[in-house]
């Protein structure tokens, strides 16, 4: 493949669920405009109303609402066909009947899961849905009158501010850290996890195995995030979902128990003066890219939407929708935002000439969820 020709690191970023739940996401494609990135540190945050108590008033609000969940299934290992696998990781309740949100990693394939609140309770939970390409699920609990959480405004989040975790990491319960938000739209290929349709929140705010699914609190206690992964031998750089994009997610589980994503079927990469002449003596990629901006389609699934539409390797995507983009995650987010079956305008320049096309994005296959 092309894009073997264009991996610039190697990042093991580990989704933070403990035990049988615990996976490792593997190489991803450098950032080509890496040095641009934001800071990881922006500002030092000023700690609000001078109150030095703000992060155990924040707990205090919040975690009565953050669970454990453990969970167990039938090991796909070999050497141990029919025993349980156990897992553990963290959510928290949003609804005080019993809705519990969570990681999808945390559930996935699960035959049981139990829920254990702060105040020692346990209840059998049932997955009403889970959605592997967001990491997000969510679980029903029979109770009523349970503590719940706030959920605050991930979009208006800026580096610099506090963020607060709350979780399970390593079996210790309602573990609490602090730190800031280190920064905000990180894109899935910059993480290490291209598949996600995500744009994360990063913090250096401590998370652990076992914090996967609980929530990161703004100084307010409010939720602003899910935490779910780290990158592997690094310090400081966990990640999170924004709770916007979390809670959106989780409505279409309640309602329905999925979610249908748009998709195009086509694999890109961002395209720079520096990765151009690259790519042009790829023997893979096999034509010559004659912009140096833009984001260059690499490879196009067969019976995709965009195979139907006549998009072709090595076709520079300009703009989608009549908005400029230079970036694959801003097509991604574009294609996200769109509707199954409804016409996308992209325009692209094929072999130095502009052509315009409809796209009619399609639902992502399940079988490659």
């Amino acid at each position: 493949m092309a894009a073997n020709l264009l991996q610039k690191s190697i990042v093991s970023l580990s989704l933070v669920s403990v035990g049988a739940m615990t996976a490792v996401l593997g190489s991803h494609l450098a950032p080509t405009n890496a040095g641009q990135t934001q800071p990881l540190i922006a500002q030092i945050p000023a700690i609000p109303g001078n109150d030095t108590n703000f992060i155990s008033n924040a707990v205090d609000k919040t975690g009565p609402a953050v669970v454990r969940i453990n969970s167990s299934r039938a090991s796909r290992s070999r050497s141990a066909q029919g025993r349980q696998a156990r897992g553990t990781g963290s959510g928290f309740i949003i609804k005080s009947d019993g809705l519990v949100m969570t990681n999808a990693h945390v559930v996935d394939g699960a035959t049981s899961v139990t829920v254990t609140l702060k105040d020692g309770r346990e209840f059998a939970g049932r997955v009403l849905g889970e959605d592997r390409l967001t990491d997000v699920a969510v679980v029903k609990i029979q109770a009523n009158n349970l503590p719940t959480v706030g959920l605050g405004n991930s979009d208006q989040l800026k580096p610099g501010e506090w963020a607060i975790a709350i979780g399970n990491p390593l079996g210790l319960d309602n573990t609490v850290t602090a730190g800031i938000i280190s920064g905000t739209g990180r894109s899935s290929s910059e993480i290490g996890s291209p598949d996600r349709r995500v744009s994360f929140i990063q913090t250096d705010a401590a998370i652990n195995p076992g914090n996967s699914g609980g929530p990161l609190l703004n100084q307010r206690g409010e939720v602003i995030g899910m935490n779910t992964a780290i990158i592997g031998g690094a310090q400081g750089l966990g990640f999170a979902i924004p709770i916007n994009r979390a809670q959106q997610i989780a409505s279409q589980l309640i309602a329905k128990g999925g979610v249908d994503h748009p998709y195009l079927g086509v694999q890109m990469t961002d395209l720079t003066p520096a990765n151009r002449d690259e790519l042009n003596r790829s023997p893979e990629l096999g034509v010559k890219v004659q912009v140096d901006r833009g984001v260059l389609i690499v490879d196009v699934a067969q019976n995709s939407p965009a195979a139907r539409a006549g998009l072709k390797k090595g076709d520079v995507i300009l703009a989608v929708n009549g908005q400029s983009v230079k970036a694959s995650n801003e097509v991604q987010q574009a294609v996200e935002g769109s509707t199954i079956g409804s016409n996308l305008a992209i325009e692209v320049n094929r072999a130095g000439q502009t052509v315009k096309l409809a796209v009619k994005p399609g639902a992502y296959p399940v079988s490659e969820r």
